[in-house]
C-alpha cells in the first residue's frame, strides 16, 4: 500500500509528517515495530472502521504514531505516553484533528498497551487493529482483549 493510498483527509503534509516521524524514530524503520507494522495496522483498522464506523482520521494517525516513540523492541511500558505527547504536538503542522478527535487520538496511543479493552469505537478498532499484529512479536492474540465483532472474526479466520 502507497502512502498515498493510506491515508485520507486528516494528514494534509503527509510527506513532512513520515519526514518528523522517521527524524526522531530510533529504530531500524523497517523492524517489527516500523513501517511495515504501522501498514498492517491501517490495514486492520480500516477494515474494522468499515464495520464500527470509527473516525478513519485518527485509525490512520494512530497507526503512524503509536509506536513512532519507541526506545527499544522489547520492554517500553512508556512508549505509549511519549508517542501521545509527540502526537499532540504535531497536530496544526502536519494534520488537523479538532479537540474531540484529538483527545481520542492521545487516548488511543497513550493506553494502547494498556490491555483494556475500550468502549468507544475509534479508540476499540485502533486497539484491535494493533493486537491483531502481536504474533509478529510471538505473542498469541486473545479474543477477550479484542473490542470488536470484526477483530475477532479475523482472528478466528487467520487461526484457520
Amino acid at each position: 500500500m502507497s502512502r498515498n493510498q493510506a491515508f485520507g483527509s486528516a494528514i494534509h503534509d503527509r510527506e513532512g509528517l513520515v519526514r518528523a516521524i522517521r527524524e526522531q524514530y530510533v529504530l531500524h524503520w523497517d523492524g517489527i515495530h516500523g513501517w511495515d507494522h504501522w501498514m498492517r495496522v491501517l490495514e486492520n483498522g480500516q477494515r474494522i472502521a468499515s464495520e464500527n464506523g470509527a473516525d478513519l482520521r485518527v485509525i490512520e494517525l494512530f497507526a503512524l504514531l503509536h509506536d513512532s516513540c519507541r526506545h527499544n523492541d522489547g520492554l517500553d511500558p512508556h512508549h505509549g505516553p511519549r508517542a501521545a505527547d509527540f502526537a499532540l504536538g504535531l497536530n496544526g503542522n502536519f494534520f488537523t484533528l479538532e479537540d474531540k478527535a484529538a483527545e481520542l487520538l492521545h487516548l488511543g496511543i497513550r493506553d494502547h498497551t494498556a490491555g483494556y479493552v475500550h468502549e468507544e469505537p475509534t479508540i476499540c478498532a485502533c486497539w484491535d487493529a494493533d493486537r491483531l499484529e502481536l504474533p509478529r512479536v510471538g505473542i498469541q492474540t486473545h479474543p477477550d482483549y479484542l473490542g470488536t465483532d470484526l477483530a475477532k472474526r479475523m482472528l478466528k479466520e487467520r487461526k484457520l
